[in-house]
């Protein structure tokens, strides 16, 4: 059973020994080899949401690991933003994997998700012990 405080988190689980990782999905895919990858994307998008709300009905807490392209500044609600307008080329894939209210948020200064980030905290907290990893960059 997963617990959960509709005070605190909303739905978000507080315990739950597994948890998913969405790492790097988040993305605007502004890096030279991304026209190679975009198209084996689209159809690796499709399948990391059919995941994503697989775990969410089963209570598995959604964590995004998300990379802050050097913008120091930057916060869940400017990453996701950005990534999903106007001429962007992973604009796509972020409206397909955009992150739900109750879903954590890990910005991530380089490429551990772990080095100098929260998520071993937000880990610890949640008592997960089984990490499902998945991503796309």
């Amino acid at each position: 059973m997963v617990a959960k405080n509709e005070d605190l988190h909303g739905s978000a689980p507080d315990k739950c020994e597994t948890a998913l990782l969405l790492i790097d999905v988040i993305n605007d895919l502004d890096f030279p080899e991304a026209d190679q990858m975009l198209a084996d994307a689209r159809a690796m998008a499709t399948n990391i949401r059919r995941l994503k709300q697989r775990a969410r009905k089963a209570g598995v807490p959604v964590i995004y690991v998300n990379d802050n392209f050097g913008k120091w500044q930057s916060d869940r609600h400017r990453t996701v933003g950005h990534c999903s307008s106007g001429k962007v080329r992973g604009r796509e894939l972020v409206r397909l994997l955009k992150p739900a209210k109750d879903d954590y948020f890990v910005l991530k200064p380089k490429h551990s998700g772990f080095f100098s980030t929260t998520l071993e905290t937000l880990l610890r907290y949640l008592e997960s012990k089984t990490l499902i990893l998945t991503g796309i960059a």
